[in-house]
């Protein structure tokens, strides 16, 4: 199934109201762009396509138009086993994502059982100017880096991000709320030393309280924590 075919299948499941809905929760997207197919049918539309030996034509033609047509090349290579097609498609891929979404959606399973290998790309991707590479750069090693392959030299590479874009700290904020989570001690003087930004840091905190992994007594010492902004 060559693109323009995926393109066409794509507006056979759309559904308006969704359409709508989805312009108004990604707004970095223009909602000309949204066509509007829901989650589940995209990633059986992907596995489908994945077994096709054409769809190679597919995930070459960048930059997609459609909203839907990113999420779906996102589902195709994360369905990827082989970790060097997988990395050099994410790679070919990631300079094109424009949302917070589809780098959020983004989850190759080849990633998962070469983590050494995935190290070095996330310590390129982390040092990108664009947005959604950093932000992809902080969601792997949330993913895959923060339980027993936790080393502080990631939580440091997170931490000494400088950005004023809102996709990258707030992923910033969400990364350091879950290392609390599964590394308190370790992750808890990056909040008493104030290595952050005070937006990130507040919102760091903020997300540690609403989580249920973290205890009454833990929540009631980060709430002393925040700072004024």
């Amino acid at each position: 199934m060559n693109a323009k075919e995926i393109t066409s299948q794509l507006f056979k499941m759309q559904d308006k109201e969704y359409s709508a809905f989805q312009a108004r929760i990604i707004p970095s997207v223009e909602k000309e762009k949204i066509i509007g197919v829901r989650t589940p049918q995209l990633r059986s539309f992907a596995k489908t396509l994945a077994k096709e030996e054409d769809t190679e034509s597919f995930l070459q033609s960048l930059p997609h138009k459609y909203f839907e047509e990113n999420q779906l090349h996102a589902f195709v290579i994360s369905l990827e086993k082989d970790f060097g097609k997988c990395a050099s498609h994410v790679e070919n891929f990631l300079p094109y994502i424009d949302n917070w979404a589809t780098c959020d959606q983004l989850s190759p399973k080849a990633f998962k059982k070469e983590k050494e290998k995935l190290l070095p790309y996330i310590k390129k991707w982390i040092k990108s100017e664009r947005v959604y590479t950093i932000r992809f750069a902080i969601g792997m090693l949330m993913q895959h880096f923060l339980d027993e392959n936790f080393c502080d030299q990631y939580a440091s590479m997170v931490a000494k991000i400088k950005s004023d874009e809102y996709y990258v700290n707030m992923m910033r904020a969400w990364y350091f709320a879950t290392a609390l989570a599964k590394q308190y001690d370790l992750i808890l003087p990056y909040i008493e030393q104030k290595k952050l930004d005070a937006w990130t840091h507040n919102k760091a905190i903020q997300k540690s309280i609403e989580s249920y992994r973290i205890t009454a007594d833990q929540k009631s010492y980060l709430r002393t924590l925040k700072v004024s902004l």
